[in-house]
């Protein structure tokens, strides 16, 4: 029997997108394109790994919709999210004469997302773009929030705008091609919306989190939660000027470990946001803000699923901590050189936390960093 698509509305007035999670997404791309924009002209760009799986499929379908394409490849990884690559892609789409009433087409995991629609939002102005994420990571939160960009020598995600899809196809059977690291560090993604504010969310995991990872309908019902909760952030902070920043749980620490590591294979985006999330429960619970053992308990769940959760399980190590600190320093959400923080007064608990005293962090930081 055919599992019924998911639907979810990131509602933004006249700009709100339909997601549709669910499998065989990529076969019926074209039709679903087509309704929205028929006629239209579409550039896929995607990495040379993910083309090999499913571009084929996807320009079969829109072949089969009567939308002509042409495609963009590029290297995988996190280091494609440069200013060359940028360059190259938004060549190639002047090139193929997209205009604003065609489409850019993201086919891949997050990086091709941010590169592409960052890339979208820049040629001819802005032209429309659609998200067919292919990663857990990308189907539960980089596709969906209009969030792009490509990183600095001083840091991640430094270079970008907020330029929404059109249309997200979240095809669920992508996710039986990803690796099993990488699948892992999605994993990390879908955890962070139980630890945001939603508790229970988090105790499901906890208890299910096996099946999640074997898939069906355990899988679907993860991935429909972690969009809904969101696409209802953004549509009631779309540029993160408040309750937005909430989504951010564990990445201050997370970025920061990925530059350390050079935005390299090393470190997955996914391994340091479990980290990074481990560090803001540990952190709160150094400033007397939630239990100990609530820390230890989200730390014990990521590393029952296989994800890090320490300074010192990154392979090779990082840098200094003074390193961390510069990166701490240029993170997106610092305002007039004051850090802001996601800390979490307990499971679901999470909250923003401004004017954190860098020398807090810095001692925090000696400690993690410290041999076991």
């Amino acid at each position: 029997m055919p599992v019924p698509t998911r639907k979810v509305q990131v509602d933004l007035a006249n700009r709100s997108y339909d997601i549709l999670i669910g499998p065989g997404l990529i076969e019926a791309a074209g039709g679903e394109i087509a309704a929205r924009r028929p006629g239209a002209r579409c550039a896929i760009v995607a990495d040379e790994t993910v083309a090999g799986l499913h571009l084929k499929r996807l320009e079969a379908s829109l072949a089969a919709a009567g939308l002509a394409a042409t495609r963009f490849l590029v290297a995988p990884g996190e280091a494609s999210k440069s200013f060359a690559v940028f360059e190259r892609v938004v060549e190639a789409l002047i090139n193929a004469r997209i205009e604003r009433g065609d489409l850019v087409v993201a086919l891949g995991g997050g990086v091709v997302g941010d590169l592409t629609g960052f890339a979208a939002a820049v040629v001819r102005r802005g032209v429309d773009f659609v998200q067919v994420p292919t990663t857990l990571l990308a189907q539960v939160d980089s596709s969906v929030g209009g969030k792009t960009g490509i990183n600095s020598a001083h840091g991640k995600n430094l270079i970008g705008a907020f330029h929404q899809p059109v249309l997200v196809l979240a095809d669920s059977a992508a996710l039986d091609t990803l690796p099993a690291r990488e699948f892992r560090a999605g994993y990390a993604e879908v955890a962070k919306y139980g630890l945001i504010d939603d508790a229970a969310f988090f105790s499901e995991l906890e208890s299910n989190w096996r099946e999640v990872f074997a898939g069906g309908p355990a899988r679907l019902n993860a991935i429909e939660t972690s969009c809904r909760a969101k696409a209802a952030i953004v549509g009631r902070d779309e540029r993160e000027s408040g309750e937005r920043a909430l989504l951010n749980l564990g990445h201050t620490f997370g970025h920061a470990l990925e530059k350390a590591t050079g935005f390299s294979q090393r470190l997955l985006h996914g391994e340091a946001v479990a980290i990074g999330m481990a560090q803001a429960f540990r952190f709160s619970a150094r400033l007397g803000l939630c239990a100990p053992s609530v820390a230890a308990r989200v730390e014990d769940h990521l590393a029952e699923v296989g994800l890090p959760t320490r300074i010192q399980h990154i392979q090779g190590g990082v840098s200094p901590v003074e390193g961390l600190m510069a990166a701490i320093a240029q993170d997106k959400k610092v305002s007039r050189g004051a850090l802001t923080f996601i800390l979490a007064r307990g499971v679901g608990g999470a909250f923003v936390a401004k004017d954190v005293d860098p020398a807090a962090v810095e001692a925090f930081l000696k400690t993690e960093a410290a041999p076991a």
